[in-house]
């Protein structure tokens, strides 16, 4: 059997590993190509192309790099159309993904899309799009089944690996145990997006808050997790024109870093997703090209109150949202100390935090197998 799949940045590489995992626990030799990243690649998938091109945000970001990626598209189809999968997955990355499924579809391949695409925030337009593209979306969030209905698309929800990985309570001791950081000093994690467009925009400005933060309880300390050797090096540059500000940047080990921390400042994005089930107090920041922001504010694109995972999924603002130039070191870095003064025992937050876990806290990637498996049987 083989299976086609492309996963276009590191929340799709990790759901895309533990789908490969349980395919293999049923059949072990099934072959999986097409574009993963190192967790994917690990599980034996082969990428014919590196996944970070494919990480690009925005769409001023993605006009600089649209002939690279449309050649990448254009080389995908062209391979699974030679040499036709049993079925094809397209693993989040809709813009880059859904073009490449309704090509395959029309030769009959067997389409599978997993992480629905936010058209319940924006461009619910594309709804129609795929329900021509896919024959089955796989969903990480309960509210996207009923939704999907008046497209006629079937959805499964499968809830998030995830919420099964992680473990209810976070071991902050062991964590800082194994990063070799101060047992008891607070610690504050900076985590300014896994792009280097969103280190771009919020490198500088998470930096000045930590240095805030700093001047105002010299006991704080800041720890950054980058995802790769790029990202490391482009954050590692803005920091030095800093007077070398005391920061400790770890390559990887998000996980770790997020669960030695008391506090985060976070980019939008799954790492929100994943400090919540952490049970992590956040504040969520975003900044995009201006250009991006005024056609989105211009044309109201966003359907939706908030941005951020942890307030999108509670349905209410449990977590404080700053976006584009509401991004102010300044109040920020008051509300992050207010943080970690609080017993998060206490914290409402905390309460959501909980109750999204247990509802989220799924067998995902089983469920998935076993849907993807009843596809291809069909």
């Amino acid at each position: 059997m083989r299976v086609g799949i492309v996963a276009g940045e590191a929340s799709g590489d990790i759901l895309g590993s533990e789908l490969i995992r349980a395919m293999k626990q049923v059949d072990d030799t099934i072959q999986f190509e097409g574009i993963g990243g190192p967790l994917m690649i690990e599980e034996g998938c082969q990428s014919f192309f590196p996944m970070e091109i494919l990480s690009v945000m925005g769409l001023v970001e993605v006009l600089k790099h649209l002939p690279t990626l449309l050649s990448i598209q254009k080389s995908i189809v062209k391979h699974f159309l030679k040499n036709p999968p049993d079925i094809f997955i397209g693993i989040d990355a809709p813009d880059f993904n859904l073009t490449i499924e309704r090509k395959l579809k029309k030769k009959s391949i067997k389409i599978v899309h997993y992480v629905s695409p936010t058209i319940w925030a924006w461009r619910t337009y594309r709804a129609h799009k795929i329900a021509k593209s896919v024959d089955l979306i796989l969903s990480i969030f309960p509210f996207e089944v009923d939704f999907y209905k008046p497209y006629h698309v079937p959805v499964t929800f499968v809830g998030h690996p995830l919420a099964t990985m992680i473990e209810m309570k976070t071991d902050t001791q062991s964590a800082r145990q194994q990063l070799k950081l101060d047992i008891s000093a607070p610690i504050i994690a900076l985590l300014p997006g896994s792009r280097s467009s969103e280190i771009h925009y919020l490198a500088e400005s998470f930096i000045q808050t930590a240095m805030l933060c700093h001047q105002s309880n010299p006991k704080v300390q800041f720890i950054v997790p980058l995802a790769s050797n790029k990202t490391y090096q482009q954050f590692e540059t803005i920091l030095k024109q800093f007077d070398e500000f005391p920061i400790q940047l770890f390559l990887g080990q998000s996980r770790l870093v997020m669960s030695a921390a008391d506090a985060m400042l976070m980019a939008s994005g799954t790492a929100t997703l994943e400090a919540l089930l952490l049970k992590k107090p956040m504040i969520v920041a975003y900044r995009i090209s201006a250009i991006t922001h005024w056609i989105l504010k211009t044309f109201k694109v966003m359907k939706i109150k908030y941005f951020s995972m942890p307030n999108l999924l509670a349905q209410k603002q449990i977590v404080t949202e700053y976006i584009q130039d509401d991004i102010d070191p300044v109040a920020i870095s008051k509300e992050m100390l207010e943080t970690i003064g609080q017993d998060e025992n206490d914290s409402e937050m905390l309460v959501e935090f909980n109750k999204i876990h247990e509802q989220l806290a799924l067998n995902s990637s089983q469920i998935a197998a076993e849907a993807v498996f009843k596809l291809i049987k069909k």
